[in-house]
């Protein structure tokens, strides 16, 4: 990835972001939101934009999740092929004793963005 953004931010952020918002082989955000992602990608500084990959990248926070006290609620959508939930969100609910998990049918891992409705009524519903 830092080899791609290092090439060419143009080329890079567009490919991201359809990547952010495909659920299997199909993109489920519209025109506009992917073209508002993309923009905003562009406004990023470049050295934080590779720093961020290496903290996404390398950052375990496995041993931090042991320690989360608060009520805590898990959203993930089911179509999420850069971070699957099996590797994460469900990972993650596990350890956290007690907390909830939402999975939210046919979302990719922009699922706040492309599926607004499941995702508020989730977040809402665990807040009330």
């Amino acid at each position: 990835m830092k080899e791609s953004l290092s090439a060419g931010r143009d080329e890079f952020f567009p490919g991201f972001v359809q990547n952010f918002y495909t659920a299997g082989d199909e993109m489920v955000a519209s025109g506009a939101v992917v073209n508002d992602s993309i923009a905003m990608c562009l406004q990023s500084d470049q050295d934080a934009a590779l720093a961020c990959i290496d903290a996404f990248g390398t950052t375990d926070f496995r041993e931090d999740l042991k320690d989360v006290t608060v009520p805590t609620l898990v959203l993930h959508g089911d179509a999420d092929g850069i971070v699957p939930f099996e590797g994460s969100g469900q990972r993650t609910a596990a350890t956290i004793d007690g907390a909830q998990t939402v999975l939210i049918e046919g979302g990719p891992h922009g699922v706040n963005a492309t599926h607004p409705d499941e995702f508020n009524k989730a977040l809402l519903d665990f807040l009330g």
